[in-house]
């Protein structure tokens, strides 16, 4: 999980690129929007750690136990969070 902190700077950062887009015309305060922002970030983070947990439920369930950190844990852990991120992506 980030800190409010690196959220916080994280959304300055973002407000500021979408500012510089010729694509995109902001007018009135920006305080509304980095609310905005903020909010879409601290989902998306949530999103991850469930998923993180369901994951790592689901790899500490198997029977022969894989060990964290291994290589084919990593390989385990990183295909079945790309399978999950896709049934969450799909909602």
């Amino acid at each position: 999980m980030l800190s409010e902190d690196k959220v916080s700077h994280l959304s300055h950062i973002i407000l500021q690129a979408v500012k510089k887009s010729p694509l995109v015309k902001m007018t009135g305060e920006d305080g509304p929007v980095l609310k905005d922002i903020k909010k879409v970030l601290a989902a998306e983070l949530a999103q991850e750690e469930e998923i993180d947990r369901k994951v790592r439920a689901k790899l500490s369930s198997y029977s022969r136990g894989i060990v964290e950190g291994s290589s084919e844990w990593e390989v385990l852990y990183r295909k079945t969070f790309e399978e999950e991120l896709r049934k969450h992506s799909r909602v």
